[in-house]
């Protein structure tokens, strides 16, 4: 069957050039061109001053130059709350939020997690429209992504792909893993850190963080679950809380002598190089040489292990740590106290 669009110069009974436009959208425009509508007037840009200049790495995130930084972040509460993230804006004298309508305002930093690179901003104006997040848990591979920023300091893009992957890692500037990160192909370009990456209803399912650039459309999110509980954390407290054991750990190869002896499935663990006696964690049952393969009931086969391990519900309490002492398991007690400065 054929389908005939007439235009209004082919003769009368023709349909109206709307008509027209919405039947040449197909369906995938159709859903970009109204998720653009939908968040723009969510996304701002963020301008910083007096930034130290940071050092290379291979997950490049975006600065002008030394002493200047621009990123991107998105309203999430009509009462001036904005998500972006901690590496825009971490060490800035100054910081400025450019809002859609062009409107310069200054901003206060409410708090930033470096662990997650999350940081909350608070402008004081009327008018805002927020944009939520959605669920990360119920995202899937190969639909719609979209992602809004200002790249180089261009005001507002937008690009689209699809979610690449789930559940990857990424180091972040702290030097822990960010985990729970969502792998998209939507372009990404210093500047878009800290906008949103959305879905085709337009919520937030990450925080546009990362790219790789000698790689292509390798770019990466903080995904929203994780972001989600990061930002209640530092609107109500200014900080995220996490337990500290007070040591320095590397990792170390078990030889396959000490697991069969030991009952271990690791090949892995944390050998102690120092112990810090600094008061703030009750760590006085440690060694230096000891080597840690279990905290609290679970297996600890790196220090990112330990890193998760050692959240909030953790400061204060004592828990056991089981170490490999002259080749062989024992468990000792320590009561991690709570990392600062993080």
């Amino acid at each position: 069957m054929n389908i005939v669009i007439s235009g209004p110069e082919l003769g009368t009974g023709s349909a109206s050039s709307s008509e027209v436009d919405d039947v040449l959208l197909d369906a995938y425009s159709s859903t970009v061109v109204n998720v653009a509508k939908k968040v723009s007037p969510s996304v701002v840009q963020i301008k910083v001053s007096g930034q130290p200049q940071p050092a290379r790495q291979p997950a490049q995130r975006g600065r002008t130059h030394e002493g200047d930084g621009t990123g991107s972040g998105f309203v999430i509460s009509t009462d001036g709350y904005l998500v972006t993230n901690n590496h825009v804006v971490a060490g800035a004298s100054t910081i400025r939020v450019v809002l859609p309508d062009r409107d310069e305002l200054p901003a206060t930093l409410v708090g930033r997690d470096p662990a997650t690179d999350i940081a909350v901003l608070k402008v004081y104006t009327d008018g805002l429209r927020a944009i939520r997040f959605a669920d990360s848990g119920k995202v899937q591979v190969g639909q719609i992504a979209i992602a809004l920023g200002n790249p180089y300091g261009f005001q507002y893009s937008l690009t689209a792909g699809v979610v690449s992957a789930l559940g990857r890692t990424l180091r972040s500037e702290s030097g822990r893993l960010i985990d729970d990160v969502v792998q998209t192909d939507a372009a990404l370009n210093p500047g878009n850190s800290g906008g949103p990456l959305v879905n085709s209803q337009g919520d937030v399912i990450g925080v546009n963080t990362a790219i790789i650039l000698p790689a292509q459309g390798l770019c990466f999110a903080v995904s929203s679950n994780l972001a989600n509980r990061v930002v209640g954390k530092l609107i109500t407290e200014g900080r995220v809380r996490r337990g500290y054991l007070g040591i320095a750990g590397q990792l170390i190869n078990l030889t396959e002598r000490i697991r069969q002896y030991n009952q271990l499935t690791a090949r892995t663990g944390v050998m102690i190089a120092s112990v810090e006696p600094d008061g703030v964690a009750d760590n006085n049952n440690l060694r230096q040489g000891d080597i840690i393969v279990g905290y609290n009931g679970h297996e600890v086969a790196t220090v990112d292990d330990l890193h998760k391990l050692l959240t909030d519900s953790t400061i204060g309490r004592s828990a056991q740590v089981i170490v490999l002492r002259d080749g062989r398991k024992r468990g000792v007690m320590v009561t991690p106290g709570e990392l600062t400065g993080n």
